[in-house]
């Protein structure tokens, strides 16, 4: 059975014992039901991982002695930072956690012309916060042990305008055409617009300070739906899905039946 990983937002140092924070430790004694003298692997976020035992579980806080310290990393080579303009519902937790187990590096959630959710101070960092935490739950879930960088709420035409990668691709369904690149990138900024889709100004904007415009097909892709195809799509072809390439021929040789 896979033993559960739990991210810990403290200093940890191989052999020390301590006391887990408030929310993972209600995690491990409630939901995981797990016990003392249990195994689990706690990471930093920074790229770090170590094996750790339960010492001790009460109420509110369960105490643990950690192992060797591992750098294990399953990060992409290819750095993508996605710039994706603020849904309404639960389409934002989706995509955070779905692009963060894709392997992105970096995600900044943007006000543009079209979004209809509007965020602003004490709401914009309380939703900043539940976003971080959904990240966090992905990394767990699917074994990084560094966290994407999260950033604050920022306008649309001021991350275009400022966001350094080596190639940037806005994605919308009136691009003419696909992208064609021989040279492999080291990082991407990919910048997706909201249930609306991004203004002609916007287009033309981004542009301008460089980005060019990608189209994944001939159907229009919700908004929840694009930057997950687009990272995937990114991931097989310049990053660490690439591995998974032969799958198709693979697939293509098999006898019918």
């Amino acid at each position: 059975m896979r033993k559960p990983r739990i991210y810990s937002a403290q200093p940890l140092t191989s052999g020390a014992t301590l006391a887990l924070e408030e929310g993972p430790s209600v995690h491990i004694a409630r939901a995981l039901r797990m016990r003392a003298d249990d195994s689990l692997v706690l990471f930093d976020g920074r790229g770090s991982e170590w094996p750790a035992h339960i010492r001790q579980v009460d109420k509110k806080a369960v105490t643990v002695t950690l192992g060797e310290r591992s750098e294990r990393s399953c990060e992409s080579p290819l750095h993508i930072h996605l710039g994706i303009a603020i849904s309404r519902g639960d389409r934002m937790d989706w995509i955070i956690q779905k692009a963060t187990e894709l392997g992105v590096s970096a995600i900044t959630p943007l006000r543009s012309e079209r979004s209809e959710v509007k965020l602003k101070g004490e709401r914009a960092e309380k939703k900043l916060r539940h976003w971080q935490q959904i990240a966090i739950s992905a990394c767990e879930q699917c074994g990084r042990n560094t966290l994407p960088q999260l950033d604050a709420l920022a306008q649309l035409t001021d991350w275009a305008s400022a966001v350094d990668a080596h190639r940037k691709y806005v994605l919308h369904h009136r691009a003419s055409a696909t992208a064609k690149i021989s040279a492999t990138p080291s990082s991407i900024a990919l910048l997706i617009g909201p249930e609306g889709g991004l203004t002609d100004a916007e287009i033309a904007g981004s542009e301008q300070a460089g980005f060019s415009a990608l189209a994944l097909g001939p159907r229009v892709l919700r908004t929840e739906t694009a930057p997950l195809a687009a990272i995937a799509i990114l991931q097989a072809r310049w990053g660490d899905m690439a591995a998974a390439a032969p799958l198709s021929t693979q697939l293509d040789t098999q006898p019918h039946t």
